[in-house]
């Protein structure tokens, strides 16, 4: 009695540590209805071998060099058509992170260390049509867009705050008023629930609106 046929869903991984790839693709290539069809170590790369094999699916790290994982959703989502089912995969889980990588259109959200059983399942998930997050990152998700959002002179102004810039600094490097400059950084301590500077750069850098340097 012939095996019914299985429907082989085709993955691209791309991640700049060869472990984690190495890791990911063990998982993947013990299962019968999984096929890894390329592995990418840049964003640059990973768009490459999307274009070369179009895979059903993109497992895409966020953190990568050339282009980063956002750059690369935005840019496969944007572009190509059908569109792309891609899951990000990261070692970070802040709200930032998470706002824009599915604003971006990824589909799935998995935390770098998920058991193979959540990476089994939600790429089989995903390759059906579903969005799949984590219960924890949907949360995280849900509180992040219930706060306003920084405008994106508000993001420029937060960043010069961050490096240390006094208000006159930050009015020379921007080409805004002093006065101006003071508005905007009211309404950032404003839509951080901040008292000051310090606590907002410390608010920022807990969301991932800031990174580290």
């Amino acid at each position: 009695m012939k095996s019914s046929p299985v429907n082989v869903i085709r993955v691209l991984i791309a991640d700049d540590h060869p472990v984690v790839r190495e890791g990911l693709a063990a998982i993947l290539r013990s299962e019968r209805d999984i096929q890894v069809v390329a592995e990418a170590a840049d964003g640059v790369h990973a768009c490459a071998l999307y274009d070369q094999h179009l895979p059903d699916v993109v497992i895409l790290d966020l953190r990568m060099p050339r282009k980063d994982g956002l750059q690369v959703v935005t840019e496969l989502m944007s572009s190509r058509r059908p569109k792309p089912r891609i899951i990000v995969m990261t070692t970070f889980e802040t709200e930032e992170d998470v706002r824009r990588a599915l604003q971006a259109g990824a589909k799935g959200y998995l935390v770098k260390g998920a058991l193979p059983e959540q990476i089994l399942e939600t790429v089989r998930r995903v390759a059906g049509g579903e969005a799949l997050v984590p219960v924890s990152i949907a949360s995280v998700l849900t509180e992040s867009l219930s706060r306003p959002e920084l405008s994106p002179r508000e993001f420029q102004v937060l960043r010069q705050m961050a490096a240390g810039d006094s208000n006159k600094e930050i009015s020379q490097k921007l080409n805004i008023t002093e006065h101006t400059v003071k508005a905007h950084v009211k309404a950032v301590l404003l839509k951080l629930g901040a008292v000051g500077r310090t606590e907002a750069i410390a608010i920022a850098m807990k969301r991932g609106l800031l990174r580290e340097s």
